[in-house]
């Protein structure tokens, strides 16, 4: 059967999606500021003119990497809060989820080369801090869903227990990362899971 022929939108996009999997499996190497123009669209199997026709600099297509990435876990923990679970069933998944999320290295890495980037470029910082508040908000929202579907009270406000998971998460998979022999994948996603647990299942006395 012959291959369908592609769209001009659907070649475009095609070539967009090849472009951020290279940058992301360059920088990850590289670094966000060793990773060139030239280094991406060669990863990916096209020229710099292709890279400029699709994204006006490395730093546009840096943090579209990064909201490509958000919303990847809305996307996920939208899917949780749509299921049709027990309230029980809705708990186990959610610290499962807690528990694993982004263990995808890759992820934690761009991450971090985006952090390190702010503190050195504030321009890249404003754009970066966007970022974070409105992951921390997406966070926030979820979490008070959660216990209201759960019939439970918040034990500090969402927003800052969205940054306390955020904060978290990154320091469990530093050290996961950088010292795997003390923090193995299964120690790091079990205190993950526990600690999730305890902050919004575990004192009953606070159901409504």
């Amino acid at each position: 059967m012959p291959r369908k022929r592609l769209t001009r939108e659907e070649s475009r996009e095609q070539t967009r999606q090849r472009l951020l999997e290279a940058a992301a499996a360059v920088i990850v190497k590289k670094g966000f500021a060793g990773a060139s123009v030239e280094d991406v669209a060669g990863h990916a199997g096209y020229t710099r003119g292709a890279f400029y026709s699709n994204f006006k600099s490395k730093t546009d297509l840096f943090i579209e990497l990064l909201k490509r990435d958000h919303g990847q876990v809305q996307e996920d923990l939208q899917q949780l809060l749509d299921a049709d679970l027990s309230n029980e069933d809705l708990q186990k998944q959610l610290a499962q989820f807690y528990g694993q999320c982004y263990r995808d290295h890759g992820s934690y890495v761009l991450w971090a080369e985006a952090r390190l980037h702010a503190v050195r470029d504030a321009k890249f910082r404003q754009r970066m801090n966007t970022l974070c508040l409105e992951k921390r908000d997406m966070i926030a929202s979820f979490i008070t869903q959660f216990c209201q579907r759960m019939g439970t009270r918040l034990p500090a406000p969402a927003d800052d227990l969205a940054f306390a998971m955020m904060a978290l998460i990154d320091g469990m998979l530093y050290f996961n990362m950088s010292m795997p022999g003390e923090m193995p994948d299964a120690s790091t996603a079990s205190v993950l899971s526990t600690v999730f647990t305890a902050t919004f299942f575990g004192t009953q006395a606070e159901r409504r």
